[in-house]
């Protein structure tokens, strides 16, 4: 028997899945609310800040005292940095809408990716270092510009910071859905600290193969890392479930970059998703791959310094299907795309 709630004809179905995966909005509570209301997202600030102190909050375990501001791989201390924060056209169309995805990009990352499309933001730090107060200061105008989630680019390193400054954007009014979106190299005790609080995981799986996982990313552990919490986040969250008008509002979307020459990494990873997770896994396999950073500059490197062909994402494409997995993104709803950034102030030693 098919699901009774109605929803709009032009949602796709793999969004939709003819009523299967639709919420109607007006039951949905943010998951944040709840655990706030039960008094455990203080518990979880609370634990989470201790992460800081010897780090592990990600799979480099660093062990430094983040909480005297030292730093290790991913060099940020106590507070962290925000690159930008704006209404963002650029995501998936259950995400953006039509007003766009309230995006705050976090500087600096664990990973070392050679090809990295952000390495301003990622590896040379671009942005400012916020309070607290002033994170949940930009969630809450993020939410006044209408924007239908709020969006951590690069979460990983700074799970405890976003936990501290949810606290007073939940006094302030906070009711978005909240997205984490990741490179996937996170460590377990960072998403079950995020159990309950996160109301859709958006995890890019990057590579299969552990060597091209140290050439490429500097992370031998990269696929075991990203295993691990990719299956966490699915227990969490479950498959991906939108509103009557194909908003996402709760589960798990999938990313996976297709790169030059690693199309066996692609059919490992959409053959895991299918049979690990679910064959009902949204999965978005894009294809907008070009050399930069190092992948660009650096001549050992060549292998990489080119753009995916057209042939590599049929494959991709067909890999991905004939593993079982038929929810797969693309573009449907037109907009027009009114952006709004929001003011990122520098830090002024207050958390």
């Amino acid at each position: 028997m098919l699901n009774e709630v109605m929803w709009n004809s032009s949602v796709p179905l793999e969004l939709a899945g003819e009523g299967r995966f639709v919420i109607p909005r007006k039951e949905f509570v943010p998951a944040y609310v709840k655990t706030y209301e039960e008094g455990r997202l203080r518990e979880k600030v609370e634990e989470a800040l201790e992460l800081l102190r010897s780090c592990h909050v990600c799979p480099r375990d660093c062990k430094v005292n983040r909480l005297e501001n030292k730093t290790g791989v991913c060099k940020s201390g106590r507070l962290a940095r925000v690159t930008s924060a704006f209404t963002h056209f650029g995501e998936e169309d259950c995400l953006r809408g039509w007003n766009g995805s309230g995006t705050i990009f976090f500087a600096w990352c664990n990973l070392r990716c050679v090809f990295c499309q952000n390495f301003e933001t990622s590896q040379q730090g671009d942005g400012a270092e916020v309070t607290a107060s002033q994170l949940a200061a930009i969630m809450l105008q993020l939410q006044s510009a209408g924007c239908h989630n709020i969006n951590f680019v690069t979460p990983e390193h700074v799970v405890p910071q976003i936990l501290e400054a949810l606290l007073i954007a939940i006094d302030g009014g906070l009711r978005l859905p909240l997205v984490y979106n990741t490179s996937s190299y996170d460590s377990i005790d960072s998403i079950r600290l995020m159990d309950g609080v996160v109301d859709i995981y958006m995890p890019d799986f990057k590579l299969w193969d552990s060597q091209r996982s140290l050439r490429y990313l500097l992370a031998r552990d990269y696929p075991d890392a990203a295993r691990r919490v990719v299956k966490a986040m699915h227990e969490q969250v479950g498959e991906l479930r939108v509103d009557e008008n194909g908003l996402a509002l709760r589960g798990v979307i999938v990313r996976h970059l297709v790169m030059p020459g690693l199309l066996d990494d692609t059919g490992e990873i959409v053959r895991w998703l299918a049979e690990e997770l679910s064959p009902d896994t949204y999965v978005n396999v894009m294809d907008q791959y070009y050399p930069a950073w190092k992948a660009k500059t650096e001549a050992r490197f060549s292998d990489i310094n080119r753009g995916i062909c057209e042939s590599e994402f049929e494959q991709a494409l067909a890999y991905a299907q004939k593993a079982g997995l038929w929810r797969l993104d693309r573009r449907w709803r037109r907009v027009r795309p009114r952006f709004e950034f929001v003011e990122v102030p520098p830090a002024q030693g207050q958390i």
